[in-house]
């Protein structure tokens, strides 16, 4: 068969692969552990149900518009302007299929082939795919030293006579890392300066721990319009709704940017699936305790998470500061991150992600948003599994592992 130098070039989604693996295994009566999964247990907010339930009981599911319908556009502006102070009107706004879809279409309207796009180390696997995909080249950018937020002179210092764009993504997937308001105003600042896009993939803005107040961009922004600012906002209903299901995004810019992003998703994908932009509607104007209620737990369970993780020995683990991930440095037992991955899955049920597949090796991506009884079943596993002096049996259930490995 014949396929594209780029169809052959882009990598599978990891992630996506893991889920597939583990229903799989758990189709089997496999007693599978999930620490690699991205989505909440909580269910979708009860405004959202109904939103969509309303639209399908009349039975007139027809296209919507492009870039969203009214009503959502007008619910993403009133978030706007609580939550980020900024007021701005329907051709600011592109609903799209997702944050995923938003920043897609925004990558094909603003690079021209050999155009790059910086983003820090660890980053969103799907990141250097995207950015390939739109023609362009990919940056990464690893602090020097070690930690998870690069200076913003080390951004500066990869900014090229081809870069077009900078990409933050805070609170951060896969390390959890709430990026500092001084990394954030300095990255705002240095796109300013170099007339860069600053894209800022908010999908986690609410979803932050320890009394902190969820990040605004626009705060450390000299461009007093947005027409005047080359400052993208994205965000979603998916993870601080939980309702990854819906695959509703959108992007908040510059009108002629809006406007070109549009005319391109228009000839993609069409407007959105209109159930889910009334589910959006509903969850968006909605009572929001399920976002508070949500951060509760998820905070909660990255105590666990720490708590487990501090007494394993060998294993070096950031303090999350929001979404739910922690991003720990296995490399102690095993510095290939894909292999260590893999033996985890087969010797003990476990899933992790690779820390390759985010841009540092000798990782592994553990989600903390399922149960705290998983977190702890699922760290005993992986104890057992690398630690020498651990028993040579462990029961899953009513079934008994026994060590026959080094």
């Amino acid at each position: 068969m014949s396929l594209s130098q780029l169809a052959r070039s882009i990598s599978e989604s990891p992630t996506l692969k893991l889920n597939e693996t583990a229903a799989l295994l758990r189709d089997k009566g496999e007693p599978v552990i999930h620490l690699g999964g991205g989505e909440p247990r909580s269910k979708a907010p009860i405004d959202a149900i109904v939103g969509c339930a309303s639209l399908l009981n009349t039975g007139d599911v027809k296209y919507t518009p492009a870039d969203g319908i009214p009503a959502l556009k007008k619910a993403i502006i009133h978030y706007t302007e609580e939550h980020y102070g900024r007021l701005v009107s329907p051709d600011h706004v592109i609903a799209s299929s997702g944050a995923k879809q938003s920043i897609m279409v925004l990558l094909h309207a603003i690079l021209d082939p050999k155009e790059e796009v910086i983003f820090p180390a660890p980053y969103w696997v799907s990141y250097p795919e995207m950015v390939k995909i739109a023609g362009g080249v990919p940056v990464p950018v690893t602090a020097l030293d070690g930690g998870f937020e690069p200076t913003v002179q080390e951004i500066a210092d990869a900014v090229g006579p081809y870069t077009k764009a900078v990409m933050l993504n805070s609170p951060n997937n896969p390390s959890g890392v709430v990026y500092s308001d001084e990394f954030v105003a300095g990255v705002v600042e240095l796109c300013e300066k170099r007339s860069l896009y600053l894209i800022m993939d908010d999908t986690y803005n609410r979803l932050v721990f320890d009394g902190r107040v969820p990040g605004n961009c626009y705060r450390f922004s000299k461009d007093l319009t947005i027409d005047s600012s080359k400052l993208v906002v994205i965000n979603c209903v998916s993870k601080m709704y939980a309702m990854t299901g819906f695959r509703i995004g959108w992007a908040v810019g510059a009108k002629d940017l809006i406007r070109a992003m549009t005319n391109i998703q228009s000839q993609e994908t069409s407007g959105p699936a209109a159930p889910s932009q009334w589910a959006a509607v509903g969850a968006l104007n909605g009572v929001q305790s399920c976002i508070e209620s949500l951060r509760l737990t998820l905070e909660n369970n990255r105590n666990v998470m720490m708590s487990r993780l501090a007494a394993f020995s060998g294993v070096r683990a950031v303090k999350p500061g929001g979404t739910f991930y922690c991003f720990p440095d296995f490399s102690a037992y095993e510095k290939d991150s894909q292999k260590l991955s893999r033996y985890l899955l087969d010797k003990v049920r476990v899933v992790t992600v690779p820390g390759r597949e985010f841009g540092r090796e000798g990782h592994l991506r553990m989600s903390f948003c399922g149960t705290a009884k998983d977190i702890t079943e699922g760290i005993e596993r992986i104890k057992w599994a690398l630690d020498p002096n651990a028993p040579n049996e462990l029961y899953l259930g009513n079934r008994k592992l026994m060590r026959d490995w080094q």
